[in-house]
């Protein structure tokens, strides 16, 4: 995977082009990297609207932060797995704002201890890390913004889900041509969950670390691609990846190179980057051995 660094060094400040009335939406943030994230967008002065499953966890996540001062962050209710769920947090959205600036989907899934690699719970896997950003983004459309700030998806994800852990050579064809689409992915997902059925996924030549998590990530990142190209006519829309590395949280059972705090820093500042240093289309990768993300073409 080719790669050069990204450069965030330079001061955003001096290229603000946000305020209290830019709408930020961060899924999955009760607690971790969504949690910091919100925490951050906040701290900038944005109005942030943090999801979560879980309404008591969310509240309180809120709460947390409200009482560090940071008054222009709300809570709705989003499970990102249930479509009827996306569609009531799109109707509520859409009656309490006029326009949507940024999207972190940042929600995600793993029931695998970093040692294991079982794939019981592959269904649930891809409608939360795939299906339900891609919904999401669908439901959310109409209400990007349409001026020069553009309106920025940031979809959270992992080296782990790109295109050079596939031993299958058929996917990886199809996922590395340009001209992949909607329904590819989801024939690649389709394939994957039938080998899971019949037991032949080990010997398929799937991603062999964390494999329904790895395919879930392997089809956002494809997907991010797709919109990046799709959206690129718009001229108002960026979508990218970011790949936090191995950060502490609850999916990594605590272990991990470095905290949530320090990957939502990175990606607060890839989110908030003014339009003319806006990239679309790229995959960000960040760890504790370099000081500036990474990036390369997904």
């Amino acid at each position: 995977m080719d790669s050069k660094e990204f450069d965030l060094s330079s001061s955003l400040s001096s290229h603000r082009w946000w305020s209290k009335n830019t709408v930020a939406i961060v899924t999955g943030a009760n607690k971790g990297i969504g949690f910091a994230l919100v925490r951050k967008l906040a701290q900038s002065e944005l109005t942030v609207v943090l999801t979560a499953r879980d309404e008591v966890r969310g509240l309180k996540a809120v709460e947390t932060l409200r009482n560090e001062g940071l008054g222009h962050v709300l809570f709705r209710r989003l499970d990102v797995s249930d479509p009827d769920s996306i569609v009531a947090f799109a109707a509520w959205f859409a009656s309490n704002f006029q326009a949507l600036d940024i999207l972190v989907n940042n929600a995600a899934v793993s029931f695998n201890d970093i040692y294991e690699n079982s794939v019981e719970n592959a269904e649930t896997v891809m409608k939360t890390n795939f299906y339900g950003p891609k919904l999401l983004i669908e439901a959310l459309f109409p209400y990007f913004r349409s001026s020069s700030s553009k309106t920025r998806i940031l979809n959270i994800t992992s080296r782990l889900g790109t295109v050079d852990k596939v031993r299958n050579i058929k996917v990886k064809e199809i996922l590395e041509s340009e001209d992949v689409s909607e329904e590819d992915i989801e024939g690649v997902v389709n394939a994957f969950l039938e080998d899971v059925k019949t037991g032949t996924w080990k010997k398929a030549g799937w991603p062999a670390l964390w494999t329904e998590y790895a395919v879930s990530k392997l089809a956002l990142n494809t997907y991010t691609r797709v919109l990046a190209k799709r959206y690129g006519a718009y001229g108002s829309v960026s979508v990218n990846s970011f790949c936090p590395g191995f950060t502490q949280t609850s999916m990594t059972g605590g272990k991990g190179t470095h905290t949530a705090d320090a990957a939502a820093l990175v990606g607060c500042r890839l989110a908030l980057l003014p339009s003319h240093r806006l990239p679309t289309g790229q995959f960000f990768f960040w760890g504790p051995n370099y000081t500036i993300p990474r990036k390369s073409k997904l």
